[in-house]
């Protein structure tokens, strides 16, 4: 009962009874109960926690690449597996080879050891256009911290594919077969052959356990911080994670 006598209500998506949640609760809530540490946000919009996890595994994964693969290998790789670029060094002169090599290698150097800021970068993004999308096609009352906290937490089955990785990588795994860009069996594309064609590669690829478990629960953490239903905030993820695999599909059919 509220002051007044009249029943006390409750605003979808909160729980102001629910105690308050460790960073390290929330991780493994994340997993098991979602719901109670999307609900913790309301509270606490800080996240730490994700993105110290995700330094570790980052820099766990390029120690395995650079000890068990070595980056000369996995620039090969990358060039082996990409139609264009064998193209490209088909057409290339000796010293050319060498320097896509070289460039090769220094860009996956680079962006592996940028990563974590590029994932902030990355997260930002995404928060605001989320933001913007619940508020003002759903009519929700998130901010943006608290939509930044959601993808944050929302995407810790990702990191999954880094240690999946890692432990392939020194179990042991042909370096020579290795793929920078799909390194484990958690899509559809993994398994494809090279001769099948770029855009159900791409399409194949985006069927991933992981990035679908991760867009759900990020569906059902932004219902929670903007209050609205968890059919919205599905909808919401969702719809921007369809469009983005159209758009990489319809590019790869057409540059095919």
């Amino acid at each position: 009962m509220n002051e007044t006598g009249a029943p006390a209500t409750t605003v979808p998506g909160e729980s102001p009874t629910a105690p308050a949640l460790s960073q390290v609760e929330r991780v493994v809530d994340t997993f098991v109960a979602p719901s109670k540490t999307f609900t913790d946000i309301l509270r606490s919009q800080s996240w730490w926690l994700p993105f110290l996890l995700t330094v570790i595994v980052t820099y766990g994964y390029v120690f395995a690449l650079q000890s068990r693969v070595g980056w000369d290998n996995v620039a090969a790789n990358a060039i082996k597996q990409d139609p264009k670029a064998v193209e490209r060094m088909a057409t290339s002169s000796a010293e050319q080879q060498a320097q896509i090599q070289k460039i090769t290698v220094a860009s996956i150097q680079y962006g592996m050891y940028a990563a974590p800021i590029l994932v902030l970068l990355f997260t930002a993004v995404i928060a605001l256009v989320l933001w913007g999308t619940i508020n003002f096609l759903f009519g929700g009352r998130a901010t943006f911290g608290q939509v930044f906290a959601v993808w944050m937490y929302g995407t810790l089955p990702l990191l999954i594919v880094s240690i999946l990785t890692i432990i392939t990588l020194f179990a042991g795994l042909d370096r020579e077969a290795f793929n920078i860009n799909n390194p484990v069996g958690t899509n559809i594309g993994f398994y494809l052959s090279a001769e099948t064609p770029q855009w159900l590669q791409k399409l194949a690829t985006s069927l991933d356990l992981l990035m679908i478990w991760s867009l759900i629960l990020s569906g059902i953490g932004l219902a929670i911080v903007a209050k609205v239903k968890r059919s919205a905030g599905l909808t919401a993820v969702f719809g921007w994670g369809v469009l983005i695999v159209i758009i990489k599909v319809a590019y790869a059919a057409f540059t095919g």
